[in-house]
């Protein structure tokens, strides 16, 4: 019987046997394929070296190939479970407009100007602590930061459900922007890393389609659970299953950044960065986003997209009803059906299209972008200046569909215009810039001017932002073939 001496020997004379890789062996100058394991020739001589003393060394590379192996086989997981929590997002960003006429009357005092600051407060929070979380996501774990801030906002909107005043429900609404600044500013980056280049088109597609579900079933779920239980259980119902899902996100890899960029290779796990750094380093990452010529053309554009979208959001169903004398019930509900159903087919096909031009240019993700909303913007415009009804839910129809091709492919397209290690920060700045010049100012601005003239001469500002985005995105897409992306073009 052999003993274990003798295995010992062989194993090393196993070992010893394998020819060392040559510069010429190399996969793309990185590394060297044996077997199944991938080594980069400098790393292999130095544990040849040593494989006499310590023949188990190369049990290193084995374990290395099986954990990024594993970051594959959770990639549909993560997929899954991020665009769940963003569905979830969106049901409760939106139940409290369907919640609006029972907790007017729900002896709280509140107004309309006290219902609508429920969602200003919101947004306000939001919008000035998604900066914050922008950092840490460059430079913490990702699925832990996401997993607090799917707890913080799940909490908040089940406490709404105890609120006896209407401080206690601002304070409570606003505490859920924190938590969703947190998740909307990292799960894109964590996605990025979680599929390669070609396929980011599709997933973004796949994560932001729950936008127009998630915005309906607010709508849906709230109004039944109103009906038969009251506003209170309402947000019960919106809150608690956050919290299985922050449970979840605790399961979820965090691959090194950039490890599924074409072409490239992970980047080296940088060192944890004391809290006091974080602020200067975020300056500066700030600083070289702002001078990233091909990204702030996209961010502007996309405010201008989001300027368009907030002002149809919050005034067609009022337009319908006082312009073209529309039932107010049938209003919201022809209006929600065109924004769920085009919403839905539009995100998709714009992801599996983008990804499809993406294989014959760079720029793909930007020129589609551009070229569906440039179509959409005459759409907007007949859709809101003809007397026919009919005529406007096709132009309206055509129109949002248009609009929505671009949301998988224009959230691909800065993931890649940024490098791995600014992705969070990047997102948290386009978070910040499309609310604060976008959906934020464009109903107060379209309300002033129909005060001053007509809601129906008010909204045509809006096919003007559709044509102003398409504009800049075919400027972001002269910029990027104009200079060198952190990304290069996809191999077909």
């Amino acid at each position: 019987m052999p003993s274990a001496a003798d295995d010992d020997s062989a194993q090393r004379r196993d070992i010893a046997e394998v020819p060392a890789p040559s510069d010429d062996d190399m996969i793309g100058g990185h590394a060297h394929v044996i077997g199944r394991i991938e080594i980069n020739p400098a790393e292999w001589r130095a544990v040849h070296s040593k494989s006499r003393r310590r023949p188990f060394r190369l049990l290193y590379w084995r374990v290395a190939d099986q954990s990024q192996k594993s970051w594959v086989r959770s990639a549909g997981f993560g997929l899954a479970i991020l665009s769940f929590i963003n569905l979830f997002s969106y049901l409760d960003r939106y139940i409290v407009s369907a919640l609006a006429e029972s907790l007017k009357h729900a002896n709280m005092g509140l107004s309309d100007a006290n219902l609508g600051s429920l969602m200003s407060g919101f947004l306000i929070v939001y919008t000035l602590t998604a900066p914050i979380f922008g950092a840490l996501g460059d430079r913490r774990s990702r699925p832990r930061l996401i997993a607090l801030g799917v707890a913080c906002w799940s909490f908040a909107t089940a406490l709404s459900g105890f609120a006896g005043s209407y401080l206690a429900l601002f304070l409570a609404r606003a505490s859920v922007g924190v938590g969703e600044a947190a998740y909307v500013t990292i799960a894109p980056s964590l996605l990025a890393d979680y599929f390669p280049v070609r396929q980011r088109g599709r997933v973004m597609a796949i994560f932001f389609c729950a936008i127009p579900v998630g915005s309906a079933l607010g709508y849906v779920v709230g109004g039944l659970v109103d009906k038969h239980y009251g506003w209170r259980a309402a947000f019960f119902v919106a809150g608690i299953p956050g919290l299985l899902l922050a449970a979840l996100c605790l399961l979820l890899r965090d691959p090194p950044r950039g490890a599924q960029d074409a072409g490239g290779t992970p980047k080296p796990p940088a060192p944890q960065a004391s809290f006091a750094s974080i602020p200067r380093d975020t300056w500066a990452a700030y600083v070289r986003l702002v001078h990233n010529k091909p990204y702030l053309l996209t961010v502007l554009a996309y405010a201008a997209y989001t300027f368009a979208l907030g002002g149809l959001a919050f005034w067609m169903p009022a337009f319908l009803e006082r312009v073209r004398g529309v039932a107010r019930s049938e209003a919201t509900v022809s209006f929600g059906t065109i924004v769920v159903v085009t919403g839905f087919v539009g995100t998709f096909a714009g992801g599996w299209l983008g990804d499809y031009c993406v294989k014959y240019s760079r720029q793909a993700y930007l020129w589609l972008s551009a070229i569906a909303t440039l179509i959409a913007a005459p759409c907007v415009w007949m859709a809101l200046t003809t007397p026919s009804h009919t005529e406007y839910l096709i132009w309206m129809v055509a129109a949002q569909l248009c609009m929505f091709l671009s949301t998988g492919p224009i959230n691909a397209a800065m993931i890649n215009l940024v490098s791995a290690t600014e992705r969070a920060t990047a997102i948290a700045l386009s978070v910040f810039a499309i609310h604060v010049l976008g959906d934020v100012p464009s109903p107060f601005l379209i309300g002033a001017l129909s005060d001053a003239s007509s809601l129906g001469q008010a909204v045509k500002i809006v096919p003007i932002a559709v044509l102003i985005a398409g504009c800049l995105w075919i400027l972001a897409a002269r910029a990027q073939s104009q200079s060198e992306s952190p990304v290069p073009a996809v191999a077909r």
